[in-house]
């Protein structure tokens, strides 16, 4: 569903991603593990558009998206979630939702998503910025969903989120891909909360991978090696 090959990126002089190159499959969830600093959010924000590439072809579904323009690569199926969630805070629930409806067909928030989302239904006509963390990232995510996403990405989702709303975080996403025939790419440094939801990891270091596993063959201790500072 999404291929990178020999994505350069660099941040102001610097190159920060190193000639990187993968896939992830349909309905997979795929985990970019790795420290602050490494590369991670250069990465996710180079696949939206954001940052351009310096060299490098990016994939959605046999479609090249590489060059496009960021609205361009989510009308090609990529949807975004940032660290840090970026919900409009003085918008309600329910606005905030329909900003992301914007190159879907329909103009009405899927009913779906509220079923995903119930607490989201709760709160519709309450402001976005007096939400809990935990709350503005699954409103962030529900955003992301209604444009009807084949790749949705999602960095550092579990980052200021109390232990069980990450649980909550979790059991969503997993139910996502029951429903949708959905990729999820989902940068993060929470080990248990990867293992709750991943089907592959890849650690990546000074913007290079250095260790690949799916999550049967998982090495727990070697992996935290890599995650710690």
């Amino acid at each position: 569903m999404l291929q990178v090959d020999n994505l350069h990126v660099n941040y102001g002089q610097s190159e920060i991603i190193h000639g990187l190159s993968f896939d992830a499959k349909h309905n997979e969830t795929l985990a970019i593990m790795g420290r602050n600093g490494m590369g991670k959010t250069t990465l996710f924000k180079s696949l939206i558009g954001v940052i351009p590439s310096v060299s490098g072809e990016v994939k959605v579904d046999e479609t090249m998206v590489s060059g496009l323009q960021s609205f361009e690569r989510v009308g090609n199926g990529i949807a975004y979630v940032p660290q840090g969630r970026m919900i409009f805070p003085t918008l309600s629930v329910k606005e905030n939702i329909e900003t992301g409806l914007e190159t879907s067909k329909s103009k009405k928030i899927p009913d779906e998503i509220y079923d995903l989302f119930p607490v989201l239904l709760e709160m519709r006509n309450r402001k976005g910025g007096n939400l809990s963390g935990g709350q503005q990232q699954q409103l962030a995510i529900a955003r992301a969903l209604v444009s009807n996403p084949k790749v949705l990405l999602l960095d550092e989702p579990t980052e200021g989120i109390q232990p069980s709303i990450i649980k909550d975080i979790a059991k969503v996403l997993n139910d996502i891909r029951k429903l949708r025939d959905i990729t999820i790419i989902v940068s993060e440094q929470v080990l248990s909360f990867t293992l709750e939801i991943a089907d592959r990891l890849l650690v990546i270091e000074k913007g290079k991978f250095v260790h690949e596993d799916l999550r049967e063959n998982v090495d727990e201790a070697k992996i935290s090696k890599y995650l710690s500072v």
